[in-house]
């Protein structure tokens, strides 16, 4: 009886072991479940996030959907990673072939027929990472035991077509570390804001114990069961010989110490600057009948940058070897920018000093208390109410309470009702309670800005700030905003004179002049200053001073239309009227236009473009795409000669001199104020012969705005940035400006109009604390 036992065991056994074979055979043909094609085997389909550069290899941040993978190299991972994974979820990786047969029975007997939680898992690295690539997630138990002889048979094919090291190097790739950390570089970064190279032991334990259940052993919300776990895994490392028990002791001693850092989209250095990025990359081509009516402009625009500019457009113009398109989001892109990130932070933290800490509290201090605020006080009550509709109406509030049905009446009785809500404020967000109305007019009480700063030779852009917080505010003001440029357009009025036969020592009558407009109305520009009324003056000093009537008796001798073909040569693609008062500025221009308009004052005439990127690598570093300047001539050498000086002035002598004598910058400069009628917009223009900067500083709204000249004018609100700025450049070596370096300008083009009386503003007009009326209009 007992030899018939054991007979009937054996042939139980051996059926069992046919069993087995005909079963992985027919999971391998792909007869049960589901068995990957061999070229996904071979060349997995991974999904890693592209990362941007600075141009001083720093970091900017990454594009991508839900998985912030970044793909690393095995050489990049810190040896305790290996260590520590190896030692913990598969002490026999390098024996095996896929299957560790002798914890697999361990798992089946303990855990299967024991029921013993704690006897450990029979899962292989190879097999996890079948698991991670090809399993779908279970719904239930049984649907899990069904996937476990799949990924067995995938596992013996992925040791089949990989290294251990490549196996490896794939699963900590592709691993979700929760908290945006998909992958060891991201999650190395998230956790203890390092490299995978950089990790330390405790660091390598802490999320290679996290593999086991990252959600259960979550260190931000868990940290001491997480530590916990983080010292099992330093005792696995110690039972595989791989650290000494002393090593094992100090560093189970050791509390679990985080260098968290949550990776956002909205976050981050420079936002405006990734997001600006990213939607020139993904623009698909111009397609009119895409555009509303009012968009005609920006159909222009776009149509302009996808024939003129590579980086437009970039992933619908440029093919993989496949023939299909480039994944911003997906294909682990490397994008070297020429964004340089401490330039970028100084241009953050001017702003946040200037009017997050200077301009807003004056502005807040002036509107309180005023029924019309945040409003300027000239402005008509229905003129408010309809900028206030307009923006109910665009609100997410008002959207989805008209597509949840609501009437007028009841969308607006919830605008005037409290609710609990989180609002911006320059220390941080507030809890707060009021009416959603009152939050609108809250929000828009917070003054914009919009700065950028580039390279006249080689058009890298250096610092972009698209406004003051991206997350709550991101309309971006470089690229996007158009606003009245002001007395910033004069200098290309001058140019146009100077390219005409003018010269800088040509007099003109300071006297108000009565034009006719292009209606046969008669135009007689104002001007603040009182300064030399009546005397002939020469256009080196009008434009030193912002003299109104001068720009205007050049607009008379000049043509509007010539004006505005110059206008267009410098970079500026808004529709522009030919209008004799175009002298004084009422043209609407964004930040990056001006600014690449002025690198053709301090490159002798020729304007460069922007160049937002350097090269773009694939996911294995291979070139895709490499980008240079664009060049256009836009005016004479000889031209350049003589407006050069003029602008020199402005620093030196009139509107500008605050970054003289405030800021104490001595650096050889041009620029230029500009003040929009009712101080709606303050511009300050600077460059140097390595750096053109531009700023713009407003409200959300031209109705809002400072109601006095002293704070409102460009000099008080836009200027200041730049003072701050140039400091912290000058004043950090390691990037290489220098306050010694001139404008190169040949002998016989020094110092036109020697002896002309010149003025500096803050002496003669102690009333106007930084510069005359410059920018009015009607």
């Amino acid at each position: 009886m007992a030899k018939k036992i054991v007979i009937a065991l054996w042939a139980l056994f051996g059926m069992g072991i046919v069993a087995a074979i005909v079963l992985f055979m027919l999971v391998a043909r792909g007869y049960i479940g589901y068995m990957p094609p061999i070229e996904d085997l071979q060349n997995p389909k991974d999904k890693f996030a592209s990362e941007i550069y600075t141009s001083d290899m720093q970091v900017l941040g990454r594009y991508f959907y839900k998985a912030n993978r970044v793909y690393v190299n095995y050489n990049q991972l810190s040896p305790y990673l290996v260590e520590a994974l190896i030692a913990t979820e598969d002490v026999r990786f390098y024996d095996h072939s896929g299957i560790d047969a002798k914890a697999l029975i361990r798992a089946i007997i303990k855990r299967g027929l024991l029921f013993q939680k704690s006897a450990g898992g029979g899962s292989t690295i190879s097999q996890q990472l079948a698991k991670l690539m090809f399993s779908p997630r279970a719904e239930n138990v049984l649907e899990r035991l069904f996937q476990k002889p799949i990924e067995w048979v995938i596992s013996v094919q992925l040791e089949r077509y990989y290294t251990k090291e490549e196996i490896v190097n794939m699963y900590l790739n592709m691993f979700d570390f929760l908290n945006t950390g998909v992958g060891i570089q991201s999650a190395s970064m998230v956790y203890f804001n390092t490299t995978p190279d950089k990790l330390t032991i405790e660091q390598a334990a802490t999320l290679i114990g996290m593999c086991k259940n990252p959600r259960y052993f979550n260190p931000v919300r868990h940290n001491e069961r997480t530590r916990g776990r983080r010292n099992t895994v330093l005792e696995q490392m110690y039972k595989a010989d791989y650290i000494t028990k002393a090593e094992r002791d100090s560093l189970q001693d050791l509390p679990l110490t985080l260098d968290f850092q949550r990776i956002d989209h909205k976050e981050g250095l420079a936002p405006y600057f990734r997001e600006h990025l990213r939607l020139m990359m993904v623009a698909p081509k111009p397609v009119k009948s895409n555009y509303l009516a009012w968009q005609s402009q920006q159909y222009v625009d776009d149509s302009i940058a996808w024939e003129t500019n590579p980086i437009y457009g970039w992933c619908e113009k440029n093919r993989k070897a496949d023939g299909s398109k480039y994944n911003l989001y997906t294909d682990g892109l490397k994008i070297y920018t020429t964004l340089d990130s401490r330039m970028q932070k100084y241009a953050e933290e001017a702003v946040a000093e200037h009017i997050g800490g200077y301009l807003q509290p004056r502005f807040t201090k002036e509107k309180k208390g005023r029924s019309y605020g945040p409003f300027a006080r000239s402005e008509p009550k229905d003129k408010v109410a309809s900028i206030m509709e307009r923006a109910m109406k665009n609100s997410d509030r008002y959207r989805n309470m008209k597509k949840a049905g609501a009437s007028d009446s009841e969308i607006q009785k919830a605008f005037g009702e409290k609710v609990d809500m989180q609002v911006f404020s320059w220390e941080g967000m507030v809890d707060t309670t009021m009416t959603p109305m009152d939050s609108i007019r809250y929000l828009k009480s917070f003054l914009r800005t919009g700065f950028m700063a580039m390279d006249p030779r080689t058009g890298y852009i250096k610092a972009y700030v698209g406004g003051i917080d991206f997350k709550n505010f991101q309309y971006d003001m470089v690229s996007v905003g158009r606003r009245q440029v002001g007395s910033t357009i004069k200098p290309f009025l001058y140019t146009l004179a100077m390219e005409e036969g003018f010269s800088p020592c040509d007099l003109a009558p300071n006297v108000q002049p009565h034009l006719k407009d292009e209606a046969g109305r008669v135009w007689s520009p104002r001007n603040a200053s009182k300064a030399r009324i009546g005397e002939d003056v020469t256009l080196r000093w009008g434009l030193a001073n912002s003299n109104n009537w001068i720009s205007a008796y050049l607009m008379d001798k000049l043509s509007p239309s010539s004006l505005v073909r110059l206008m267009h040569s410098f970079g500026i693609k808004n529709k522009i009227d030919a209008v004799i008062s175009l002298s004084l500025g009422p043209a609407e221009v964004s930040v990056e236009e001006m600014v690449t308009a002025y690198t053709a004052f301090a490159n002798k005439g020729i304007r460069v473009d922007p160049l937002y990127v350097t090269r773009i690598e694939d996911n294995f570093g291979n070139v895709i795409s490499e980008f240079s300047p664009r060049m256009t001539e836009v005016f004479s050498e000889s031209a350049y000669y003589k407006i050069l000086p003029m602008l020199r002035d402005v620093i030196d002598h009139g509107t500008g001199a605050r970054i003289r004598f405030r800021y104490g910058i001595t650096a050889p400069m041009g620029g230029k104020t500009g003040t929009t009628n009712n101080n709606a917009d303050g511009w300050f223009m600077a460059f140097t012969p390595s750096l053109v900067s531009g700023m713009w500083v407003g409200g959300e709204d031209p109705s809002i705005h400072f109601d006095g000249m002293a704070d409102g004018q460009g000099a008080s609100m836009a200027l200041p940035i730049y003072g701050l700025f140039i400091q912290k450049v000058y004043a950090d070596k390691t990037l290489g400006y220098s306050q010694t370096e001139d404008f190169v300008v040949p002998p016989q083009y020094s110092d036109p109009c020697a002896g002309t009386p010149g003025m500096n503003i803050e002496e003669e007009y102690p009333d106007q604390p930084s510069e005359a009326i410059e920018g009015i209009f009607d």
